[in-house]
């Protein structure tokens, strides 16, 4: 990208996509300002409360919004912590939306994270962005989360819906915190280890997002994931293999419901089969396709 590539809007740019995304649009240029959680906002900072609706004058004039904000989903689901799982996604996307949708300047785009609990537990069923959506919990989040860019959609911003895998990188997510388990040796499948866990390595998060940033034809939702998902026994025995340690201590089913309750049903024992298949179409390279060498490359930082 040029040095000249634009003015960037970015919310949950503290978390673990955002935190390795902002310098990467940096170095290439492009001008970042930051949505916050904070009445006291600083130089390069937008204060925002994602239950509130915004000002259209705060977000207009950028070329590119990036919507990554969302209460986490790694800790057992009570109904207060559903709710505001439900809330901070649903609700702090439409108003974003509707706030672009409204703005004198509109951005060109307006890239938002969804994630691939949209299809549900859909056993070896292989998916892809035509696939319709699932049955549970996060399948109705997501497909209301989705639902919440409309404004914008309608107001003519090219949106693109990023339906992001497990996404493996060893400062946070999924794989955070199975390390240190595995590490001790007292890893092992979860379950029957027959789900597919559909990855992507941060890099190719990353890259992702930056392809779609300047790939126009690009819309609508995208499926974030390696082209080659894995099972879950397949998953952990490579995770034990890069370690050079066993997985010889399954986590039965029921001991997973027992520790995490609905999260476990739909995080840890669903599967998902997804195919990236619309990046793969529009020519995207993955520089982190393979399991193996992406935990390898991973462990090694």
């Amino acid at each position: 990208m040029a040095a000249t590539a634009g003015k960037v809007l970015i919310s949950g740019s503290s978390g673990l996509v955002g935190s390795a995304l902002l310098p990467r649009l940096t170095a290439n240029g492009w001008q970042v300002t930051r949505l916050i959680r904070s009445d006291s906002a600083g130089p390069g900072q937008i204060s925002w409360d994602p239950s509130r609706p915004i000002p259209p004058e705060s977000v207009s004039g950028f070329d590119a919004v990036i919507h990554l904000a969302g209460e986490t989903i790694a800790e057992r689901w009570t109904a207060r912590k559903k709710q505001a799982i439900r809330d901070s996604r649903v609700v702090g996307t439409r108003n974003i939306a509707e706030a672009l949708a409204q703005a004198a300047k509109r951005p060109a785009l307006l890239l938002a994270a969804s994630a691939v609990g949209f299809y549900g537990d859909r056993g070896d069923e292989v998916l892809n962005e035509e696939s319709l959506g699932g049955q549970g919990f996060l399948a109705e989040v997501c497909r209301d989360w989705e639902s919440a860019t409309q404004p914008a959609v309608q107001a003519g911003v090219r949106t693109v819906m990023t339906r992001f895998g497990i996404v493996l990188s060893p400062s946070g997510g999924a794989l955070a915190k199975m390390l240190p388990p595995f590490r001790l040796g007292l890893g092992g499948r979860v379950g029957s280890g027959r789900q597919w866990w559909s990855w992507v390595a941060l890099d190719d998060v990353i890259g992702a997002i930056e392809y779609a940033m300047k790939t126009s034809t690009l819309a609508g939702p995208l499926n974030v994931v390696s082209p080659n998902p894995v099972t879950n026994r397949e998953f952990t025995t490579s995770l034990a293999s890069a370690l050079s340690r066993p997985a010889l201590f399954p986590m039965p089913a029921f001991a997973a419901r027992a520790a995490l309750g609905q999260m476990a049903d739909e995080l840890l024992l669903a599967s998902q089969r997804v195919e990236p298949a619309k990046l793969r179409a529009s020519g995207y390279r993955f520089r982190r396709p393979d399991l193996d060498m992406a935990l390898a490359a991973i462990l090694k930082r």
